[in-house]
């Protein structure tokens, strides 16, 4: 059996040696054959050296360098793309998705699930507001996109191979991995457990970009927004008859002030409820533009032990990088016309199938 191992990095030079110190002693314990896909997300803070110098002494340790940030989600995606193991996982690189867990997650996968997911008993480290805050998501992800989503369970999770197949063929632009997941439906089974602290490094997951996170995943996953604006509609209809009818009263009783500052009230008010649909349907909208133009969900610009490439749609592998003198003699051995079929780091983009 070959395990694989995805675990997507962002500035996270101080926790990686803590990762690599753990994480292969429990893989050859578990495992015949094992590989540990570290996909560098645009880190700035050197990540991407020490991961390239790394992975020269480990041939094990397979490294996929984005040419920017593309987010998290695209990360894990690229990562499932490169995994060619009978079981993948997915986990992070700060030793709070603990690797001792495996062995028990191995056990459950065996039992004939395709889902293995991990869930957050507690927190050790976090203030109060942060595990106020993370409650709160995992409450609205599961009321407002999917109520199949369980709470406290983050992106710690073991995949058959057949499940890790079946999320590389969801290659929507703005993604939630876990919202994919549940609308799957593969039998998923959960284990508790009690989430340590970072080993090292600061959380990349502050409230503000918890907030984009959700507002991503019930944007790109339900249409409730959408709802809510249909209900706002009509509640702004039933509020209008009464201010009409309380307005017709004060007329009646000579107090024509008070009918001139509730209908003023209510017009603001109005207003603002249509600017804020305007910017709902607005954001609706732009997600669909980019939808349509079907660009990559990521770029590669370099690979570490990584010998042939994956044709995956929606994204471009710029490969390993060459030196300057290997492309002047490229250019001499095989003229200017031949560019494309010479450059081994441009890998086309797969061409899709006539619908």
């Amino acid at each position: 059996m070959k395990l694989s191992v995805v675990t997507p990095v962002f500035n996270e030079r101080e926790a990686l040696p803590h990762l690599f110190r753990v994480l292969p002693g429990v893989l050859e314990q578990l495992a015949d054959d094992y590989e540990i896909i570290v996909v560098n997300d645009g880190s700035s803070d050197g990540t991407g050296e020490y991961l390239r110098e790394y992975a020269q002494s480990d041939s094990r340790v397979r490294v996929v360098q984005f040419t920017r940030n593309f987010g998290q989600q695209a990360a894990m995606t690229a990562g499932l793309d490169c995994a060619d193991g009978d079981v993948v996982v997915v986990m992070d690189c700060d030793l709070q998705d603990p690797p001792e867990l495996l062995a028990q997650m191995l056990e459950k996968l065996r039992e004939g699930y395709d889902v293995v997911s991990c869930q957050r008993a507690s927190r050790a480290g976090e203030s109060l507001f942060k595990r106020w805050s993370a409650t709160a998501f995992y409450q609205l992800m599961k009321r407002g996109i999917d109520e199949r989503i369980p709470a406290e369970v983050g992106d710690f999770r073991m995949y058959t191979r057949r499940a890790a197949c079946a999320l590389r063929g969801l290659r929507e632009q703005h993604r939630f991995m876990r919202g994919i997941v549940a609308w799957l439906g593969m039998r998923e089974a959960l284990i508790t457990f009690d989430r340590p602290a970072r080993v090292a490094g600061e959380t990349k997951y502050p409230l503000s970009k918890l907030i984009r996170l959700a507002w991503t995943a019930i944007s790109s996953s339900s249409a409730i927004p959408l709802k809510f604006m249909s209900y706002g509609g009509g509640l702004m209809l039933g509020g209008s008859l009464c201010i009409l009818a309380v307005g017709l009263f004060a007329l009646a009783l000579g107090f024509s002030q008070v009918t001139s500052a509730l209908w003023v009230g209510f017009f603001v008010g109005l207003a603002g409820i249509q600017l804020c649909s305007m910017g709902l349907l607005g954001d609706y909208i732009g997600r669909i533009f980019e939808e349509s133009k079907g660009r990559p969900l990521y770029v590669v610009g370099d690979v570490c032990n990584i010998d042939s490439l994956p044709h995956a749609d929606r994204s471009i592998w710029l490969g390993q990088s060459m030196s300057i003198e290997s492309l002047e003699v490229g250019v001499e051995s095989h003229g200017k016309s031949d560019r494309n079929q010479r450059n081994p780091m441009i890998v086309p983009l797969p061409k899709r199938d006539a619908a």
